[in-house]
C-alpha cells in the first residue's frame, strides 16, 4: 500500500524537553522529503505547532483538523491554509482516520494517549487496517509499552495483538515501520477478539 498521508498524534504542550521537538521536526522533514501529506490537530503550539512549522518550511502539504471550540484553546496555526473545522472531538478523530493512510504517535498527554488507544482498539476490532507507529522518543512510552505487554501476559490481549502497533525509537525508523506493518484485516481481527 502506498502511503500518501499520515496522521500525527502529538502534544500541544510547549513545556517539554527540546529532544521531543527535535525528533518531531526530523520526522516532519522526512515526511515532506517523501511527499507524504501530514494530517494533524491544527494547533500552533507544542509539538503540533512545531510539526506544522517544519512541514511548511520545507514546502510540504499539511491539513489541520480542529473542533470549532478549540480554535482558541490550542491556538489555530495561522500558517496552515488547509483546515477542517468540526463539531467535536469524536468527529475530529473520525476525520483523522478517514484522511490518513497511517497513524504516528509522538509523545503527548491524555488527549494523545486517548487517540492512540482508540486507534489500537478500532484496529483490533477490524474497523481500520492502518499502520500504527509509536515514536518512542527518549523512551517516553516505555510505561505504556510495558502495560500493553502486561495485558498480553495476563491474557487481556492475545500474543497476536502485538501486531496492532509498532514501536520505534528514531524518526528515521518510522517509514520503514509503516512499510513493514503487518496486515490486520477483518478476518484476522475476528479471529483475535
Amino acid at each position: 500500500m502506498e502511503i500518501k498521508s499520515v496522521c500525527i498524534y502529538c502534544a500541544s504542550s510547549s513545556n517539554i524537553s527540546k529532544e521531543y521537538f527535535e525528533a518531531a521536526n526530523r520526522l516532519a522533514e522526512i515526511l515532506v522529503s517523501n511527499n507524504i501529506k501530514v494530517i494533524f490537530g491544527g494547533g500552533a503550539v507544542g509539538l503540533m505547532g512545531s510539526v506544522a512549522d517544519t512541514v511548511l518550511r520545507f514546502g510540504g502539504e499539511i491539513t489541520g483538523i480542529m473542533p470549532n471550540f478549540m480554535k482558541e484553546i490550542e491556538l489555530q496555526h495561522k500558517g496552515v491554509k488547509d483546515y477542517m473545522f468540526v463539531g467535536g472531538m469524536h468527529e475530529r478523530k473520525k476525520k483523522f482516520l478517514e484522511y490518513s493512510d497511517a497513524l504516528i504517535t509522538l509523545p503527548g498527554g491524555c488527549g494523545t494517549f486517548e487517540e492512540l488507544m482508540e486507534a489500537i482498539t478500532l484496529k483490533r476490532l477490524g474497523i481500520i487496517n492502518k499502520p500504527i507507529i509509536i515514536l518512542n522518543t527518549n523512551k517516553y512510552y516505555e510505561p505504556l509499552i510495558q502495560m500493553l505487554k502486561k495485558s498480553i501476559k495476563e491474557g487481556f490481549l492475545k500474543e497476536d495483538h502485538n501486531d496492532l502497533w509498532s514501536v520505534v525509537d528514531l524518526p528515521e525508523e518510522v517509514l520503514p515501520a509503516i512499510n513493514n506493518a503487518p496486515n490486520w484485516d477483518l478476518t484476522r481481527a475476528m479471529g483475535n477478539i
